[in-house]
C-alpha cells in the first residue's frame, strides 16, 4: 500500500509541475519583452499620444490653452491651403516614387544578375552609399550650383548650342525639389529590392531560359513577382520619408513651395503648436492609411 501511494505520488509530481513550469515560461517572456516595450511606449506611443493631447487645445497669439477643442481641426478642413498642400505632397511623394522605384530596381537587377563576383557586388553596393557619407543638407545644397541661372548646366546647354538663354526651371522649382527628392532616398529603393533579389533561386530563371521565356518575360513572370515585398518596402520607405520631409522642399523651391512638412515647420515657427499637431496627426493617419493599403497587395511579413 505504501509503495502504491509512492507511485501515485511520483505519478502525480511532474502533473503538478506542469502548470508552474508554464507559468515560469509565460513571466520568463513577459520579462525578456519588457525592455522593448517599456521604450517603444517611452519613446514611440507617450509621444504620439501627447501630440494627438496637444492637437485639441486651443491657442492664441501668446499662449495655449489646454482646452478640449475641435478648432483646429476644423481651420485645418475647412482652409483650400490645406488641400492644395496635401495635393502638393502626394504630387512629391508619386513622382519621387516613381523615379527611385525606375532607378532602384534597374540598380538592384543589375547588381543581382549582372555582376557574377560577390566581391565586385559589395564593391559596387558601398559605392552606391558613399552619398550616405554626407549630410542631406550639403547634397541638397550641392545642386544649387549646378542648377543656377550660371550655373554648371545652364552653361553645358548654352555651349552646346541646345539653348540661347538660361533655363529657369532647373532650380527653384518642383523639378529642383523631385531631383533632390530622388537624389537623397533612391538608396531607399535600391537596398531592399537588392535584398531580394539574391534571395531568388538563380534555377528558376535557368528553367524560364529552359521553357523558352524571353528575357522580358523571364522579368515580368519570375523576377517582378518575386521582389515585390522589396518592392513594398522601399516603397514604405521612400514614400513615408517624402511626405514628412520638409527642408528639402524649403531649400530646393526657394521657399516657393509648399507641402504637409512645411506647413507643421511654419506652425511650430510661428509657436501654434497645437495647430501644427493637428496637422501632424492628420499627416500620420495619411501614411498609415497609404501604408495599409501598400500592405493590401503583399505580405511583407516573409521579407522581415
Amino acid at each position: 500500500m505504501t509503495e502504491m501511494a509512492g507511485e501515485v505520488r511520483a505519478a502525480a509530481a511532474p502533473v503538478a509541475a506542469r502548470p508552474v513550469a508554464g507559468l515560469s515560461k509565460a513571466v520568463a517572456g513577459w520579462l525578456q519583452a519588457a525592455p522593448l516595450a517599456a521604450i517603444l511606449l517611452a519613446f514611440l506611443v507617450a509621444p504620439i499620444a501627447m501630440i494627438v493631447v496637444v492637437s485639441f487645445w486651443k491657442a492664441t497669439e501668446f499662449s495655449i490653452i489646454p482646452a478640449f477643442s475641435f478648432e483646429n481641426y476644423e481651420f485645418l478642413f475647412g482652409s483650400p491651403v490645406t488641400y492644395r498642400v496635401f495635393l502638393a505632397t502626394f504630387k512629391y511623394a508619386l513622382v519621387t516614387w516613381a523615379a527611385t522605384l525606375a532607378i532602384g530596381f534597374t540598380v538592384a537587377y543589375y547588381l543581382a544578375f549582372h555582376i557574377r563576383s560577390q566581391t565586385v557586388q559589395i564593391a559596387l553596393f558601398l559605392l552606391c552609399t558613399i552619398p550616405f557619407w554626407t549630410s542631406n543638407i550639403i547634397r541638397m545644397i550641392s545642386w544649387i550650383p549646378f542648377l543656377g541661372r550660371n550655373g554648371i548646366a545652364n552653361q553645358a546647354l548654352i555651349d552646346w548650342g541646345l539653348i540661347d538663354a538660361p533655363l529657369e526651371w532647373l532650380l527653384y522649382s518642383d523639378f529642383a525639389v523631385i531631383l533632390a527628392f530622388v537624389h537623397l532616398y533612391t538608396l531607399f529603393m535600391v537596398v531592399p529590392i537588392f535584398n531580394t533579389m539574391m534571395r531568388i533561386d538563380k534555377s528558376l530563371l535557368e528553367a524560364a531560359r529552359d521553357n523558352g521565356a524571353s528575357g522580358f518575360q523571364t522579368l515580368v513572370h519570375v523576377i517582378l513577382p518575386l521582389t515585390k515585398p522589396g518592392i513594398m518596402i522601399g516603397t514604405i520607405f521612400v514614400v513615408t520619408l517624402v511626405m514628412g520631409d520638409f527642408i528639402t522642399v524649403r531649400f530646393m523651391s526657394g521657399s516657393q513651395k509648399a507641402n504637409v512638412g512645411r506647413l507643421i515647420s511654419n506652425d511650430i515657427g510661428l509657436l501654434q503648436y497645437p495647430s501644427a499637431a493637428a496637422t501632424a496627426v492628420v499627416l500620420l493617419c495619411t501614411v498609415l492609411i497609404v501604408i495599409g493599403i501598400l500592405l493590401r497587395f503583399v505580405n511583407i511579413r516573409k521579407e522581415l
